[in-house]
């Protein structure tokens, strides 16, 4: 039997990008579920062997506007205290703070484009080593609390929290490592109105995705296949 792993989708164009190809090189049968419309607490989703959850334009803590998040919450707080393999992207890394304890909340800023992230002598020591020096994309305007008993892996100076890992198989990343050059006018498209309204230029967007997607992808799926390689399952 192939191993499973479970992608927990808020959006359809938020996708597991360029990580699909390395979860399915390294045996992994893939399914998604959409949030808000599929049954997360279904056995294909709590006993898949990892989940992954992916990003999405709401808030970890609207809980009072989308219910759902209740359920995705406790699916992942399940997961994390029996130490289960769980990947957050975005959306997905801050639901694991709030599955944890930890609080939620708009930044000083909007981050989105390519930059860089600043890597702690903990990442440096991880799977992130691979992004040392990568411009990756940032789209977000929510940070979270570290959570206890967490290892920060990366910084940016308008976000402190940017990656965390607990043990070998819990990892959280604020930026987007899967996003996939092929794709990202869907993303320009299905987030015109943020874009609207941040003033930023979708040519200026374009240029960079063209001049610095293609290494992105390369170092993103090596920073993949590592953390894949160290599960302890």
């Amino acid at each position: 039997m192939p191993k499973t792993v479970v992608a927990i989708r808020h959006v359809h164009f938020e996708d597991l990008g360029i990580f699909a190809p390395a979860l399915a090189d390294s045996g992994y049968a893939i399914s998604y579920r959409d949030a808000g419309v599929d049954d997360l607490r279904a056995p294909a989703v709590e006993d898949a062997d990892l989940l992954a959850v992916l990003g999405g334009p709401i808030g970890a803590y609207e809980d009072d506007k989308y219910p759902f998040l209740t359920e995705e919450i406790a699916l992942i707080e399940q997961r994390l205290a029996a130490g289960r393999p769980t990947l957050g992207i975005c959306l997905g890394a801050q639901l694991m703070a709030r599955a944890l304890g930890q609080r939620v909340y708009p930044g000083p800023a909007k981050e989105i484009g390519w930059a860089p992230v600043n890597l702690t002598e903990a990442g440096r020591a991880g799977p992130l080593r691979h992004l040392d020096n990568v411009a990756v994309l940032h789209w977000h305007g929510d940070t979270f609390d570290l959570p206890d008993g967490a290892d920060r892996l990366a910084s940016t100076a308008v976000c402190l929290n940017q990656a965390f890992a607990i043990g070998a198989n819990a990892l959280a990343l604020q930026f987007h490592p899967e996003v996939e050059a092929r794709t990202f006018e869907r993303w320009l498209i299905g987030h015109a109105a943020e874009l609207a309204q941040a003033s930023l230029t979708l040519p200026a967007l374009r240029a960079d995705t063209r001049a610095f997607a293609a290494a992105a992808d390369r170092h993103g799926r090596a920073c993949l296949d590592q953390w894949l390689q160290e599960l302890r399952v």
